[in-house]
């Protein structure tokens, strides 16, 4: 293992981090969705919705301000929230945080054209990952001990569920320190356990989650050093999880009991900072927010982790959180306020086909495509 002190100074020096979830190969798209990013600024947040063309590159249409506010960490740089996930649409609703106002959000969204129906309390301080699972959704508040709050979805309104807020029990002030927040939240596919990163403790903590939507009272704190950060599930249902110390994806089981058991070794990119993944053509895109560049993956059907190309594309400064469609690739670029549009060729092979700029997005975080 790296010495931790010099691992926390590379990665300070490198600004910051985040991850996702994995799915099955993807089909040809066909254009005429939208990408949406979150401009997290701090002065007022807003969604930046995009016309998503037929051959993936984009087109920016309006800016939709969420009623909160964004926020940064502390010695956060490429990454201001340093999670993934803050940014979800599911099944027409798009949920956003406000860190900097300890809210959320909730658009009901019809292709590119969003409608704010709802700013709602997040449950704790600095708002920074949302989950969900069906009509329940549990949002990860990274300020001061941490906490998960859980939430019904009714009417494309959230309502809190009583009673189920847990704490983390992190030493963090508020906003938290980039390096020692939870990194992201995220149910298993079955929704039968809640699980957050955290990178302070290097601990995956699962939670299971009852008939009535409420945590088990603690979670199972499994170690998993060095930073683990972000996650994606490959078809199997194995969890794939970034170190963000080694820059490395490996693979797990979740058990009944709240462990997680290791299946593949992990494996490195050799790059800076390798902090979130996205899946798109059978195939796992890493963003390494230190060397500006993505790194390409794949989970063999046994859970082992193959380095396909360590860089897959270059010049994305500070690269952060990722989405795709289709054969397109998006990756923002935290230190420009931009987004790389990247398409999808024969045995994934990266090509830059546009560089979109991204209004006030100077703190942009998050981003998802229909």
């Amino acid at each position: 293992m790296k010495n931790p002190i010099r691992l926390l100074v590379v990665l300070a020096a490198t600004a910051a981090t985040a991850l996702g979830v994995a799915a099955p190969a993807q089909a040809s798209d066909p254009g005429g969705g939208a990408v949406f990013v979150q401009t997290n600024d701090p002065t007022g947040n807003s969604i930046d919705a995009y016309r998503r063309n037929t051959d993936g590159t984009l087109t920016f249409l309006t800016s939709y301000a969420t009623g909160g506010l964004g926020g940064r960490e502390q010695g956060a740089g490429s990454d201001p929230i340093a999670t993934q996930g803050s940014l979800r649409l599911d099944d027409g609703l798009l949920l956003a945080v406000n860190p900097g106002s300890n809210t959320v959000s909730a658009f009901a969204a019809n292709g590119a054209q969003l409608t704010l129906s709802q700013v709602v309390g997040s449950g704790g301080l600095f708002p920074a990952s949302i989950a969900t699972h069906g009509d329940l959704v549990y949002v990860l508040d990274a300020g001061g001990q941490g906490s998960v709050s859980g939430f019904r979805l009714e009417g494309a309104k959230l309502h809190a569920i009583e009673g189920s807020t847990r704490s983390l029990g992190l030493p963090n002030p508020n906003p938290p320190f980039f390096l020692a927040s939870p990194a992201q939240v995220g149910f298993t596919p079955d929704g039968e356990h809640l699980i957050v990163t955290t990178k302070l403790n290097s601990t995956v903590d699962v939670f299971s989650v009852n008939p009535d939507g409420r945590l088990s009272a603690a979670p199972t704190k499994n170690a998993a050093a060095p930073v683990p950060f972000a996650w994606v599930f490959d078809p199997a249902g194995r969890i794939v999880l970034n170190f963000a110390g080694t820059s490395s994806l490996g693979t797990f089981t979740v058990n009944d009991d709240n462990t997680i058991s290791p299946v593949g070794a992990p494996v490195t990119d050799g790059q800076g900072g390798l902090c979130w993944v996205t899946p798109a053509g059978g195939y796992l895109y890493s963003s390494n927010t230190g060397s500006g560049n993505v790194s390409q993956f794949q989970v063999l059907a046994n859970g082992t982790v193959v380095l396909v190309n360590p860089i897959a594309a270059s010049g994305i400064p500070g690269a952060t959180d990722s989405a795709a469609r289709g054969q397109t690739l998006y990756v923002q670029s935290g230190l420009t306020g931009t987004v790389h549009v990247f398409s999808i060729g024969a045995g994934g092979a990266l090509s830059l086909i546009q560089v979109a700029a991204v209004p006030d997005g100077a703190s942009q975080e998050g981003i998802v495509v229909t």
